[in-house]
């Protein structure tokens, strides 16, 4: 009889290990199940908040051609009155986001006009871009040498640039390219340029478009005031306000609040904002004529979904092409990995 007891002890001690067993196998199943759901509720959901964005940004294109590029006709009352209650997209500025199938995305549209052309600024503007950062007189002067050195065809470097020499002494060398920038990022490999001076607002001030003087229009396009030398008063970002001289903090809020509500139609009205004597130390660097190359940045996303995906492009508008546009580079920005994908085209 105690045997019989024992051998019934075993055994449902038995049982209940193989219960808790199959428990774990269970907990752990649904555990994998749960996650692979999840795992594809999210890519699904990525991929269709990806696919939106891309939509807000062929929208982005459409408005710009209708905007910038080809001439308004307007044929009849209903296409006026569809003008005038369609919302205008100005570049620069907060565009208010836009419904599309069971999503919406959120445009900005950026004209280089308002940056510093690295290819083409000489060493008085250069040293100019560099004036709104925390860095010493001797740090600008090997920012901007070496910036000139890289872009330039010889050898032989400036008092204070860099050549390859200098780059190949370096733990992983390389050379100095010698050629246009093709990216902003290339700064990064430019003696001085650290990635604090960089990320810090270096990237939001400067442009790499058009890469050469035979790109900046033609004749007609010049004598209505097109110059890479100038900036647009309506696409200068506030870190570049800061780099003009004599502006303020306070000036460069109003410049925003103004900006917000309307464009500057003349250079004339910023004397309005920032007055006479400040007007006149930055009226040269000025100007309201746009470049045809603008950025185009739209983020998608689903309803009730946390996901946001986004895609960027630099797009040259040109009536002579048949398209009117031009693709120059594209980027896909993923939410939590921004620039995963830096894809120039050709």
């Amino acid at each position: 009889m105690k045997t019989f007891f024992t051998n019934k002890g075993v055994a449902l001690l038995m049982v209940l290990w193989v219960l808790m067993l199959l428990t774990v196998i269970v907990g752990e199943f649904c555990f994998t199940m749960k996650t692979r759901v999840n795992i594809t509720r999210n890519f699904k959901e990525s991929t269709q908040a990806y696919y939106i964005a891309v939509a807000g940004l062929n929208r982005a294109i459409e408005q710009v051609i209708k905007l910038e590029v080809m001439p308004r006709v307007i044929v009849d009352v209903d296409d006026v009155a569809e003008e005038e209650a369609a919302p205008v997209w100005r570049i620069n500025t907060e565009i208010p986001p836009e419904s599309f199938g069971n999503g919406e995305y959120e445009i900005r549209i950026e004209n280089e006009s308002g940056k510093v052309n690295i290819n083409l600024a000489d060493k008085r503007l250069l040293q100019g871009v560099l004036s709104g950062f925390a860095i010493d007189e001797s740090e600008k002067d090997v920012i901007t040498d070496s910036i000139l050195d890289w872009r330039d065809t010889d050898r032989n470097h400036r008092i204070n640039g860099a050549e390859d020499d200098y780059y190949q002494s370096l733990a992983e060398p390389y050379d100095a390219k010698d050629d246009a920038f093709d990216s902003i990022e290339e700064l990064l490999l430019v003696r001085g340029v650290t990635p604090e001076i960089y990320y810090q607002g270096l990237e939001n001030v400067v442009t790499v478009f058009p890469k050469n003087i035979k790109q900046v229009g033609t004749k007609k396009s010049k004598k209505k005031g097109f110059d890479y030398k100038q900036l647009n008063v309506n696409a200068i970002p506030a870190e570049m306000w800061a780099a003009l001289p004599g502006m303020t903090e306070e000036l460069i809020s109003e410049i925003i609040t103004y900006r917000a509500e309307k464009d500057f139609k003349s250079i004339r009205e910023v004397q309005n904002i920032v007055g006479p004597d400040v007007y006149h130390g930055i009226a040269g660097y000025l100007t309201t004529q746009t470049s045809p190359y603008y950025k185009v940045s739209s983020t998608g996303k689903l309803r009730n979904s946390r996901i946001l995906e986004g895609v960027a492009a630099v797009i040259l508008f040109n009536n002579r092409v048949r398209q009117k546009y031009q693709m120059i580079q594209w980027t896909d920005e993923i939410s939590h990995q921004k620039r995963l994908k830096h894809m120039p085209v050709s």
